[in-house]
C-alpha cells in the first residue's frame, strides 16, 4: 500500500550542491518523495555550476531534479531563487515553465508577517569583494567533504556514527563562529531596513530559527534552511508555524544496485558533457 504523503504549506531547501561529491542527493530524494508542499522554495545553490566542470553527475542527483519536476506537475508552486553557485540562472529571472519560476528574491505574507526569501550571498563580504577567494574556498570545501566521505566510510565499518569535519570546524574555530554571527546580524539589519518581519536565507550551511534583536531594539525572525551536505535540513512552514526538518541522523541504509546511493561516492564518475546530456534525456524518458 502506497504511503500517504505529508501535506505541508511551504518547504524551503537550499545548498544542495548537485554535481559535487558531497551532495547527499539520495537522502534529499527520499525526503521529497514523502512530502506534498503547496509551495517549494529552492533557495539557492541547488546545482553547483562552480564545480560542475568535474563532470560528476550520479543517477541520484538526477532523481532530485525529477522529484522537483514531479511535484510541480502535481500542483506544487516551485520558486527557484539562484545563489552564488548557480548564479548563472539569475539572468533568467522572471522565466516561468508551468509551476516552476525563477526569481532573484521572493516576498510572501505568512500569517501577517512580511517575509523575505533570499539566498544570502549578497551579505557575504568575501563574495562581494573577493570572488576568486570564495571560489578557492569552495574547491577546498569540496575536497574536505570528499575526505569526510572517507572518514565516515571507516566510521561505519567500526560501527560508529557519522562525523562532519566542516561542522566541527564551524562550531569550534572562532573566525567561523564570528562569520556566522556577522552574517545573521547583517541579514537581519538589512531586512529590518526594508520593512520585513522575517527573513529566510541559505548560503552559510547553518540551519537556524531565532529572533534577532538589534542594538536599537528592532526585532526580526531569522531563518536559515541549512544544507544537504552536512546538516540534511529543510525549513517547513505549516499552519502558521515554522520548524526545521532534519533527515534522520545515523541512518545507514543498505546498498541497493537499483537505487544509486551516496555510498558509491568512492567511484569517481567522469563523463563527457555529451554523455551527461544523453543520460539526462534518457532519465526523463523513463
Amino acid at each position: 500500500m502506497k504511503k500517504k504523503k505529508r501535506r505541508i504549506d511551504l518547504v524551503v531547501i537550499s545548498d544542495v550542491h548537485l554535481g559535487t561529491y558531497g551532495s547527499q542527493a539520495n537522502e534529499l530524494h527520499r525526503y521529497l518523495q514523502k512530502i506534498k508542499p503547496d509551495i517549494l522554495i529552492l533557495n539557492g545553490d541547488i546545482i553547483d555550476f562552480w564545480q560542475f566542470s568535474k563532470r560528476y553527475w550520479p543517477k541520484s542527483h538526477m532523481k532530485v531534479i525529477k522529484s522537483i519536476i514531479n511535484l510541480a506537475a502535481k500542483g506544487t508552486r516551485v520558486c527557484y531563487i539562484p545563489g552564488n553557485h548557480d548564479e548563472i540562472l539569475r539572468k533568467f529571472a522572471g522565466m516561468r515553465i508551468g509551476n516552476i519560476e525563477i526569481v532573484n528574491k521572493l516576498e510572501l505574507n505568512l500569517n501577517g508577517m512580511k517575509t523575505w526569501f533570499f539566498h544570502g550571498d549578497v551579505f557575504d563580504v568575501i563574495m562581494q569583494h573577493s570572488k576568486w577567494l570564495a571560489r578557492l574556498g569552495a574547491i577546498g570545501y569540496d575536497y574536505l567533504i570528499l575526505l569526510n566521505v572517507f572518514v565516515n566510510y571507516l566510521s561505519r565499518i567500526l560501527g560508529r556514527g557519522k562525523v562532519s569535519l566542516s561542522k566541527i570546524i564551524k562550531e569550534n574555530v572562532k573566525t567561523a563562529v564570528n562569520y556566522i554571527s556577522n552574517f545573521e546580524n547583517t541579514a537581519a539589519s538589512l531586512a529590518i531596513q526594508k520593512g520585513y518581519q522575517a527573513i529566510v536565507c541559505g548560503h552559510i550551511h547553518h540551519p537556524e530559527i531565532k529572533d534577532i534583536i538589534l542594538s536599537k531594539g528592532s526585532r526580526i525572525m531569522y531563518l536559515n534552511s541549512g544544507d544537504w551536505i552536512e546538516n540534511l535540513s529543510a525549513l517547513e512552514y505549516h499552519e502558521g508555524l515554522w520548524s526545521i526538518y532534519r533527515f534522520p541522523s545515523g541512518e545507514w541504509h543498505k546498498h541497493n544496485p537499483d537505487d544509486e546511493s551516496e555510498d558509491q561516492s568512492f567511484q569517481m564518475v567522469e563523463m563527457e558533457s555529451k554523455e551527461i546530456f544523453r543520460m539526462m534525456v534518457d532519465e526523463f524518458q523513463q
